[in-house]
Formats: structure tokens, sequence, C-alpha cells
């Protein structure tokens, strides 16, 4: 079993930056000392703890640990369920599948029709970083085709089409089988996937996200999740780069 608020003991400020994959600890030290570092307001120094769920901890201006602790939820979104809060058609949300406190929300969407992995986290930097297409994060989708795609039509969905929104980045498109074909996009737009292969008067039946970056759970059933693990959250920050987190709250 896990340990209570109460049964927690505060750590060492480096040691939590460097679990949360901020470098070493030694290097960790050093962002302390350059004073890019605050706990509760006041700028940190040597020595100071934190208490996850308790104290509130930030670098750069950019908050790392909260006063209410950061969940990470990885989902596997079943086909029939929206990634909104609300829905004017009463369609069950994926928010129904995880606890309902802390309130977290996903990142990114699968539409209505499509299943996967989805992460659903109240980590609002981190959930900025993994859906900006600056970052290129990579998706890998399984998707099952009405009809066989040919060759010259899979090798023109590679080096991009023109769509409503504008032209779709170069991506890769590998064929499986007859009608299965793996796609590995690093962009998001809405119903991308679809809309290119409907530009190729093809049409998509099935479509299932398979991984996240490096984040892959051939385990995880459908309408299932789990908790992230602290090396998964570590992998998915450095996937955008730790000294990026922070640009959003930096803005104007």
């Amino acid at each position: 079993m896990g340990e209570s608020a109460d049964e927690r003991k505060p750590e060492r400020i480096q040691k939590v930056l460097a679990r949360l994959g901020y470098g070493s600890r030694r290097s960790c030290e050093q962002i302390i000392l350059q004073g890019r570092v605050k706990i509760n307001g006041r700028l940190a120094t040597l020595g100071d703890k934190v208490l996850a769920g308790h104290d509130e901890l930030r670098v750069d201006g950019h908050l790392v640990l909260g006063s209410s602790e950061l969940t990470y939820y990885l989902v596997h979104k079943p086909k029939g369920v929206i990634c909104s809060s609300s829905d004017p058609y009463n369609r069950k949300s994926i928010l129904e599948l995880v606890p309902s406190t802390p309130r977290v929300f996903s990142v990114g969407r699968l539409d209505f029709d499509s299943e996967g992995l989805i992460i659903l986290t109240n980590d609002g930097d981190l959930s900025y970083a993994l859906t900006h297409p600056s970052l290129a994060v990579e998706k890998e989708y399984l998707v099952q085709l009405r009809r066989r795609p040919t060759d010259s039509e899979l090798n023109r969905l590679r080096h991009g089409i023109l769509l409503e929104d504008g032209r779709t980045h170069p991506a890769t498109f590998t064929r499986l089988d007859d009608t299965l074909v793996r796609v590995v996009l690093h962009e998001g737009r809405n119903r991308q996937i679809r809309r290119m292969f409907e530009a190729t008067s093809n049409e998509v039946t099935r479509l299932v996200r398979v991984r996240i970056g490096d984040l892959v759970d051939q385990r995880l059933a459908p309408g299932a999740y789990r908790v992230l693990t602290s090396s998964e959250v570590i992998s998915l920050r450095k996937s955008v780069g730790n000294s990026r987190l922070g640009k959003r709250s930096e803005r104007p």
C-alpha cells in the first residue's frame, strides 16, 4: 500500500527535481544556487525540503510540484467516448473512467469513434508542451481502411497533402496488411488521419492510438486506466525538453 499524506516525509529539493527529470542531483543543486527555484513563493536554498501535496515548488516560474499533487493517468479510450468534460448529447466522457479527484483533463484529443492511449493530468504545462506542434512528440496509430491503399497514395500521404486547414507535415505510413496501415505523426489536427485518407478517396473504419512518445501499454484494456510511473513522467518531460516546460508562463 502507498503512504498516506501524513506518512510522507519532506524531501530535499534536489532529490525531487532529479526525480522529475531535471538532471542529476548535483546539476539540480546548481539550478537551486542559480536562484531559479522557489518554494511557496520564496527563493529556495540548498538544504531546503518540500513535501509533495503540501508545498509548491517552481523552477523558472514553472510549477513542478503543487500543494495539490500532480497526477498523471494513462487511459485506453474506447470507441464511443468523448474527451471533453461536457457534451450536449450526454455522451460518456473519458473523465468518467478515472477518479473524480483530483480534477484532470485530457492531453489532446481522440475523436468519438477513435480508440487508444491518451494521457489525463492536472499538469497544465506538460500538457501544453506535449500538444504544441513545435515540439513534435510522436504519436503512433494503427489504422484499418475500407479498401487497400495504393503505393502512390501512401507515398503522397508520407510527403504531406493539402487539407482545408493547410498542408500536413511529412509522416510515416507503413503498410502492415492489405487494409491495415501504421501511421506515425508529429502533429495532431482535428480528425487529421481520417481526413488525410478521405483526401485519397478512402475511409478509416477503425483507428487506435498505440504510442505517445515512448509511452506504450499493450496490456491496458479499453476503458481501463493506470497511474503513470515516475520514470514514464520523466521520459515525457525529456521528450519535450524540461527547459521548455515553463515557456507558456513566461509569455506576456
